[in-house]
């Protein structure tokens, strides 16, 4: 057998390299749904103006000022965020780096289970995705979130110390997923106290 071969079936085979990069690759495809939701989803939510009998009323401006930017949803409302100053230049580089990162997981996981492995620039992605995330997600919660919320008139934010709801829920997924079996099971544990489930 060809050792490159053989070497592939090896590590493919292996549940110790096997089983951490197909959760690796699940997780980062994960988090690029969850920003992608951010970055289309969180604008499309902007202009929502309520119900009718066919289902969301979405204000025809999300139309004109959003998605007639680009035949992309997700490229038309990253360059609104930009035109917000929500973002920048830098930021939808790195958006396109995170996406081709994303794309190879999807679409050659089992090369990556075997003898590719992981893309080499995978962990510069997924830490670019998880800045961009926040950076997005803190933007709405200080522009958009809190000064509509009369109960923080006049308040100090301290956009550091402001931890998003997506980001919360990736920090949970890695902790469960990738973390040692004790610290995963202790979520799991404090959880169905609190629910009265154990």
């Amino acid at each position: 057998m060809d050792p490159k071969v053989r070497q592939s079936w090896e590590e493919f085979l292996n549940p110790e390299v096997t089983r951490p990069r197909l959760i690796a690759a699940s997780i980062y495809i994960a988090g690029f749904e969850a920003l992608k939701d951010s970055v289309v989803g969180r604008i499309r939510d902007f202009f929502w103006s309520g119900f009718d009998e066919s289902g969301d009323k979405i204000d025809p401006e999300y139309q004109s000022d959003v998605l007639a930017r680009n035949r992309s949803p997700v490229y038309a409302s990253l360059e609104w965020l930009k035109e917000m100053h929500a973002i920048d230049g830098s930021d939808l580089a790195a958006f396109d780096r995170v996406k081709a990162c994303r794309n190879t997981l999807a679409h050659k996981l089992f090369s990556t289970l075997g003898s590719e492995g992981l893309p080499p620039d995978f962990e510069q992605c997924f830490n670019e995705m998880i800045a961009l995330l926040r950076k997005i997600e803190v933007w709405w919660i200080t522009n958009v979130e809190i000064p509509a919320n009369p109960d923080y008139a006049g308040s100090e934010i301290d956009e550091d110390g402001i931890v998003p709801g997506p980001i919360m829920v990736m920090q949970l997924l890695l902790n469960v997923a990738l973390g040692d079996d004790g610290r995963s099971k202790t979520y799991y544990d404090e959880f169905r106290k609190g629910t009265g489930g154990g």
